[in-house]
């Protein structure tokens, strides 16, 4: 292949001024030997956002693209960006995680050394509203649960963290958008389309930032997220994998039981 590969990063924002800031760096300061285009759809910010949004358009108006309407929701945001990408290869990162030095440096690496390669995913830490990292176990299980990659594994649970995963446009083309009537697990439903196109590829870094914080969406709605996976699973099982629907379930128990406990620890 010749030539850079391009990526875009898409940004779903909704009233996160007080993040979204270091994710704008976190994306635009990423260096290596590809180009980058940065879609920002912000779905009507009523708190300082839109100022932070305009600063950095001033300052990197080639690279960033901001667009500023009312949307659904989260996916319907996404979607538009997606609809608005010009890249090779596709992400999205929230308004309130971060990309890690060296990320898009790394996977432009992958996909350049591999035409065969469809998607790829790498590691991501969990970090507090000060860019501090916590729940370490947490990582260290998902690390191990993503090493071995296969469509029964990831139908067991999705040990995919969102953040970290990057494919080919032509593939998102291909599968369609993110389902807009699901309003938890429509990265979890995306990813188990693309399973059945093809493995996803384990990158061995630590490539994002996942934030936990008291208004983030996971923090507040584990059960129903929880409940709405296990049916994604079960209809992309097709009749099938019943041993990886039932440990589905398991699992969902006792996550569910880890994060009440977190919660009262205030952890």
């Amino acid at each position: 292949m010749s030539g850079k590969l391009k990526i875009s990063v898409i940004t779903p924002s909704y009233n996160q001024g007080e993040f979204i800031g270091r994710t704008m760096e976190s994306i635009l300061g990423q260096q290596g030997d590809f180009e980058l285009e940065h879609i920002v759809i912000d779905g009507g910010s009523t708190d300082s956002t839109r100022e932070v949004l305009a600063e950095y358009q001033a300052n990197d108006f080639e690279r960033l693209k901001v667009v500023c309407e009312p949307d659904r929701g989260q996916s319907d945001a996404i979607n538009k960006g997606m609809r608005l990408a010009t890249g090779d290869i596709v992400c999205w990162i929230n308004s309130d995680d971060l990309l890690l030095p060296g990320a898009l440096e790394r996977v432009s690496e992958e996909f350049a050394s591999d035409e065969a390669l469809h998607w790829l995913y790498g590691k991501v830490i969990i970090v507090d509203e000060h860019d501090r990292e916590i729940r370490k176990f947490v990582t260290t299980y998902k690390n191990r649960r993503m090493r071995r990659f296969s469509f029964s594994r990831l139908l067991q649970e999705n040990w995919l963290p969102q953040m970290g995963v990057f494919w080919r446009r032509e593939l998102g083309e291909r599968i369609g958008p993110l389902r807009e009537e699901l309003h938890y697990s429509m990265d979890y439903d995306l990813w188990l389309r693309f399973a059945k196109e093809a493995p996803g590829h384990f990158v061995d870094q630590t490539l994002a930032g996942f934030r936990w914080h008291g208004s983030s969406k996971t923090s507040q709605n584990f059960s129903a997220q929880m409940q709405e996976s296990y049916q994604l699973a079960r209809m992309h099982s097709d009749g099938k994998y019943s041993a990886s629907l039932l440990l589905h379930r398991a699992l969902a128990l006792r996550t569910k039981a880890v994060y009440k406990l977190l919660r009262l620890w205030g952890r």
